[in-house]
């Protein structure tokens, strides 16, 4: 066994605290978070976006730690001075991981059109609306071109390619009425 291994120094012993927490950040960065599999029955709400207890952040804080105490030790600091810096420069740059990964978190956005989103939206009849009965309409929100059964909001009967407004929506049928056309004003 070589020497250096035999009687290990604060230096090796802090940058084997990097190295291990380099090797879980390149882990956790390939295959996703690795502490899921703790289930835990408390709530500790977090406002759905990354904790601080994550195995990203939590391994900035170990490979920060080991780097800067490396450091210290290396310019003539005393164990617990590096041991110091460490944690305080490790902590620092664990907040640093958690917040941008906070920021990220909070980017998201969803696409998704929800039946509530058509209320108020002008919609194109494709099969027309008996009077009484249901047809269908063409709404675009967005990108995104939704097709819904429809009922005249009054009960009357609405040809095919009028232009309707949907008042609500009840399950998946809209309730329309057609819109007014400049000689009825």
């Amino acid at each position: 066994m070589p020497e250096i291994l035999r009687q290990p120094s604060a230096f090796l012993v802090f940058l084997g605290l990097s190295a291990l927490g380099f090797g879980v950040l390149l882990v956790s960065l390939i295959f996703g978070e690795l502490f899921d599999f703790m289930s835990h029955d408390g709530d500790f709400d977090h406002g759905g976006g990354p904790s601080f207890l994550s195995s990203r952040v939590l391994s900035v804080l170990v490979t920060s730690f080991g780097a800067l105490g490396a450091i210290g030790v290396n310019s003539g600091m005393s164990i617990p001075a590096a041991s110091g810096m460490g944690f305080v420069g490790g902590v620092g740059c664990a907040a640093l991981v958690y917040w941008f990964a906070r920021f990220l978190f909070s980017q998201q956005a969803t696409t998704m059109t929800t039946s509530a989103d058509l209320v108020g939206h002008k919609a194109r009849v494709l099969v027309a609306i008996p009077a009484a009965g249901v047809g269908q309409v063409r709404c675009q929100t967005g990108d995104e071109i939704v097709d819904k059964i429809a009922r005249s909001e009054s009960g009357e009967a609405i040809p095919e390619n009028a232009i309707v407004t949907i008042g609500q929506v009840l399950g998946e049928i809209v309730i329309v009425q057609p819109e007014k056309r400049s000689s009825e004003s």
